[in-house]
């Protein structure tokens, strides 16, 4: 085909969707907005727009979810594409839908005020445009893949967390209940936490030892292939 020939192709718009995804300690959220746009202006969506003719999708994307966040430094992993002809019934645009993680507690409430965003658990969520909702479930199968063998769930804790704060978190993602002492023996047998003189003392009066992901080590033990569950 010559250079020629592209100026007779269909011109086709190119939009990066970001699934972003935090724990509040019980429960997987996702963080979607209000659409202020037609079609589907006032219902809830997922932050994201279209690919300028300057930037490749990855930097769309990292550019959408700096504008809803603020936050720079984001694990984000591309997902899937989506491009159903009638997927938007505002013209023909094919979708990059992005997962990333961040930590409730870094994304400010003045930026959910500006972008009227709000957290909604994975399984309580309102209804969604488009084909919006396949985007979660698709993230949300990804992220179960993922943290069976990658320690990427350690993005959505706190610095310092607790072992019970860690197995809320693998329950949360895979919405099932763990045994404790199980749970327990088998993430410290991976020897990838750094076990810390300190307490939490909120949830009980003798409080729970605080621990930290330990890079470093895992980064040693990374080739042997861990497996978390």
């Amino acid at each position: 085909m010559s250079i020629q020939q592209y100026k007779f192709r269909d011109k086709i718009l190119v939009a990066v969707d970001c699934i972003i995804f935090g724990f509040d300690g019980l429960h997987l959220k996702a963080l979607l907005v209000k659409r202020d746009l037609d079609p589907g202006k006032g219902i809830n969506a997922l932050m994201g727009g279209f690919v300028n003719s300057n930037e490749s999708v990855n930097d769309a994307a990292k550019r959408v979810l700096n504008k809803l966040t603020g936050l720079t430094d984001i694990y984000m992993e591309q997902l899937t594409c989506l491009g159903d002809v009638e997927r938007d019934p505002g013209g023909r645009v094919i979708s990059m839908a992005y997962f990333a993680l961040i930590k409730i507690d870094d994304y400010s409430n003045n930026l959910m005020i500006e972008h009227n965003s709000k957290w909604y658990p994975l399984d309580a969520l309102p209804k969604l445009v488009f084909d919006h909702a396949d985007m979660i479930k698709l993230a949300k199968e990804r992220l179960q893949e993922k943290v069976s063998t990658h320690p990427s769930g350690f993005t959505l804790l706190p610095q310092k967390f607790t072992l019970q704060q860690l197995q809320a978190l693998y329950e949360a993602i895979y919405e099932t209940p763990l045994d404790k002492r199980n749970f327990t023996r088998k993430i410290l047998s991976l020897n990838i936490l750094k076990k810390l003189n300190e307490k939490e003392t909120f949830s009980s009066r003798k409080g729970a030892f605080l621990y930290e992901f330990d890079k470093k080590k895992y980064k040693i033990l990374e080739k042997e292939g861990l497996k978390f569950l």
